[in-house]
């Protein structure tokens, strides 16, 4: 391997979170600045810690007006 991949890092660039989600950095640097989207500006430039945009990313896919809710699972039922 030659040198480290995005995958490896937890702390994630703008570009890296647009690849990652497959979105524009365009995009994600708007949703950053419109607080849609979990991420903190660290003096000029935006960064996001990838295991709060996997659980953001499923509360989009699961959550209440998605459709989608029956999908999620719920511990404790019986």
């Amino acid at each position: 391997m030659t040198g480290p991949r995005s995958d490896d890092h937890e702390i994630l660039t703008l570009e890296e979170v647009a690849h990652y989600l497959r979105l524009k950095p365009q995009t994600i640097y708007k949703w950053a600045q419109e607080k849609r989207i979990p991420a903190v500006k660290l003096g000029k430039e935006w960064r996001f810690r990838r295991s709060v945009i996997d659980r953001w990313l499923d509360e989009q896919l699961l959550g209440d007006e998605s459709g989608f809710r029956h999908l999620r699972g719920e511990s404790g039922k019986s």
